[in-house]
């Protein structure tokens, strides 16, 4: 639902399987945005979150942390946290104030 909600307002949309997939991709062809999941299977969202900060060519990226976990979100410095269940207009309006360069933030549905 989330990524055919982002095609549909115009997003190109790259998804990865686990965590290791999704730090070959940001990789490989660094993104404008990433949605991240903190479950990750192989390598978890925090230790994801931490490799893409690490890196120059990357800590620059936006990051919109989206889960449904109880898990403390607070020292991962990403740009917004969206706790499950969330809405489409909730992730349309993080996803454009991220682009946009908008403030880091917390929102719930």
């Amino acid at each position: 639902m989330l990524r055919t909600s982002l095609l549909l307002e115009g997003y190109d949309v790259q998804e990865a399987g686990d965590g290791f997939e999704a730090l070959a991709r940001v990789d490989r062809e660094p993104p404008d945005l990433i949605i991240l999941d903190l479950l990750l299977p192989s390598v978890n969202g925090v230790t994801v979150r931490q490799e893409i900060a690490a890196q120059a060519a990357t800590r620059h990226i936006p990051v919109v942390v989206i889960t449904g976990s109880a898990l403390d979100t607070d020292g991962l410095d990403v740009n917004c946290v969206l706790r499950k269940p969330i809405s489409v207009p909730a992730l349309l309006t993080v996803v454009r104030r991220c682009l946009d360069g908008g403030a880091p933030g917390a929102l719930s549905d």
